[in-house]
């Protein structure tokens, strides 16, 4: 492919993985403009948990039907669902229907997370693709930055249905671009995909938030409908035991959770996806509506929080490359984060936003030191077989535990809400003709009271939302007592190179045991080629005194025959002049040979042996690197077609 496809290709699946990436954190900021529009404050948390787990859910059925039909064929359908959720989600009229949109589109930006980072291996070399890793990791940092920013500017600037409306350009731009300079993926990886897996499981998570969300406040915990859905998740969760039982290739495999690593950080996962997502949902409604702050700076406000646990996870991840250590970090991480718990359950309407920033941070810089360090701990407790499955289970869990935190503390908060309006209205004359109801349905109505009567309402609203984190302070306790019970070992390799996309986004990873080693690897090897590798490697391999610009024309043009002297030098990005003299030196050392018209060029026989040294010793530094896995032979498979990928590439020539 040319290199400016490439770009093109890249560009796009980057676009269309920060276009889902911002549609878990861009809608929060605009949820209390939404509800003071369409109404439903009772059905706020929906609007967040829908797409969090229509994404989640249908995460292993897009990895698998991408390997099984064509990755390109299923990215295409991810868009076109995920724009179609989008505009129907701008043009919803009610808040069912913008709950049923959030959930189809969520059911595309799954599809968009996964593949996106699929596809870069089609068309992106080994040698190349740490690199990329590592800007698609970014994306993640970035939409969790700016995601409650862009949403407040929309709501102000525009309005709540351009929340929505902005992926569909954004999104049409990634589709033609897909379309036309994507080829088209010939390989092709027969699954036995686990339907019944997904769809039980999917079915008794439902069932099981849907009871959490509305038991004790839509309808009493005895009534038939929340005892219908009790025991429709215990049989669906029966049923899914049975099948992950007997299924190929489970989509959570049941010996997993006999690994304390990963039954542990699962745990501690799910609870902190269930405070960070609860949190997250509610603080823009306080800010808004008790501080009467505009929608955008709301998300600016929120900055702290998301500061801090960017910040933290890269320096968490730079602690454990470094030392090799990694359960200190979830210990502290999580009592971090639950004293920034504490704190924000004492938020009233008095509170300054000095002392709300410098809660946020707190909580903040705890979460990000348990985040990415969760997924670093299940990488280095498991087998190679289970690698995949593990990594994508324990980002899984998190995510679950951001649907049942947003539904949980939603039910939490407006059990609490309707409770205290009932007081305010029984000890406080109100104005003639004002409903009482529409303080529940629309908090903007407050604004229009008397000073007195809105500041009753205002001190209810405070209280709410103050039970919400006085309720998540206890459970992300149990998260910091869960921390200690995770093990530590030796710490592997290529678990080092997790990048920010683990850490931050909350969609579940779906790659196989083989994809993820290689993963690490490329990156590990993606940094040693950067310092000096050429000339240790001419060094090791024999070649002392060659220059590392000799050493890479040899590794370049190992086991090719004629190769033109114009795409050498375009390949090493230099003019044929400057490259010249390293090619004469490799003739007249008896390396390299010219065509009698000086256009092409040819290692000798002695210049293929030493290209043949180069590359064992490169393959010998490699397994060194995945040695801890253990003898497979699929790593063996791996070091045979990654090794000959690394050496002589455009990235690592040397300047």
């Amino acid at each position: 492919m040319r290199q400016r496809d490439v770009g093109l290709i890249i560009i796009a699946l980057m676009l269309g993985m920060l276009l889902a990436a911002l549609d878990q954190t861009i809608v929060s900021t605009a949820l209390p403009t939404i509800v003071g529009d369409l109404g439903g404050l009772d059905h706020l948390s929906w609007v967040v948990t829908a797409y969090i787990l229509a994404s989640t859910v249908s995460t292993p059925l897009w990895g698998k039907l991408g390997d099984q039909y064509g990755r390109k064929r299923l990215f295409i359908s991810a868009i076109v669902i995920f724009l179609t959720g989008s505009a129907l989600c701008g043009l919803s009229g009610s808040m069912g229907e913008l709950i049923a949109f959030r959930a189809l589109q969520g059911l595309g930006g799954g599809g968009l997370m996964v593949l996106a980072q699929a596809v870069v291996g089609d068309v992106v070399s080994a040698r190349d693709r740490g690199r990329y890793q590592g800007y698609f990791g970014g994306v993640f940092a970035v939409a969790s930055i700016v995601g409650p920013l862009l949403g407040g500017l929309f709501v102000d600037q525009l309005s709540w249905h351009w929340v929505f409306y902005v992926n569909l350009p954004l999104g049409v731009i990634a589709l033609l671009v897909i379309t036309s300079v994507l080829p088209s993926d010939r390989s092709r990886t027969r699954h036995t995909v686990d339907y019944a897996g997904v769809v039980l499981l999917g079915g008794a998570t439902s069932c099981l938030v849907l009871m959490a969300s509305w038991g004790g406040t839509i309808y009493p915990w005895a009534s038939p409908v929340i005892v219908g859905l009790a025991v429709a998740s215990v049989a669906l969760l029966a049923g899914w035991v049975v099948a992950e039982r007997r299924a190929r290739e489970p989509v959570l495999p049941l010996e997993l959770f006999r690994n304390r690593a990963f039954a542990m950080s699962s745990a501690v996962g799910f609870v902190v996806g269930f405070t960070l997502f609860g949190a997250l949902t509610y603080l823009p409604l306080y800010l808004q509506v008790v501080h009467g702050v505009s929608a955008t700076l709301s998300g600016v406000y929120l900055l702290p929080m998301m500061a801090g646990t960017l910040t933290l996870s890269i320096v968490s991840g730079r602690i454990i490359s470094r030392t090799g250590k990694y359960r200190v970090l979830p210990i502290t991480g999580t009592g971090i984060a639950t004293v920034g718990m504490f704190l924000l359950s004492t938020l009233d309407q008095t509170s300054s936003m000095l002392t709300l920033g410098l809660y946020l941070l707190v909580f903040g810089v705890g979460i990000g030191m348990v985040m990415q360090v969760l997924v670093i701990v299940v990488q280095n407790a498991v087998a190679f077989k289970d690698l995949g499955v593990a990594t994508s289970g324990a980002t899984f869990f998190r995510s679950i535990g951001g649907s049942f935190g947003v539904a949980v503390l939603g039910a939490v908060f407006t059990g609490r809400l309707a409770q205290d309006v009932r007081e305010v209205l029984a000890r406080t004359p109100l104005p003639p003709g004002f409903d009482p109801a529409g303080v529940q349905r629309d908090p903007t109505t407050i604004q229009r009271l008397p000073p007195g009567v809105a500041a009753e309402f205002l001190q209810v609203y405070a209280d709410s939302i103050a039970l919400v984190f006085r309720v998540a302070a206890p459970i992300m306790l149990v998260a910091f007592l869960f921390s200690w019970f995770i093990p530590e070992y030796r710490l592997r390799e290529t678990t080092k190179a997790t990048d920010l996309g683990e850490g931050l986004g909350a969609t579940s990873a779906e790659r196989s045991s083989l994809e993820e080693v290689e993963r690490g690897l490329v990156r590990l090897a993606d940094a040693d080629l950067r310092r000096g590798y050429y000339a240790k490697l001419g060094d090791l391999a024999g070649l002392e005194g060659m220059r590392p610009e000799g050493v890479w024309i040899i590794a370049r043009l190992g086991g090719k025959g004629w190769v033109s002297a114009a795409g050498l030098a375009g390949r090493a990005h230099v003019s044929r002049e400057r490259g010249r003299p390293y090619a004469d030196q490799l003739v007249v050392d008896g390396f390299l040979e010219r065509s009698p018209d000086g256009e092409m060029l040819r290692l000798t026989e002695r210049g293929q042996e030493a290209a043949l040294r180069l590359l064992r010793i490169s393959r010998e530094a490699l397994s060194r690197l995945i040695a801890d896995w253990g003898p497979h032979p699929q790593l063996e498979q791996l070091l045979d077609r990654v090794a000959p990928e690394l050496l002589g590439a455009a990235a690592d020539r040397p300047r």
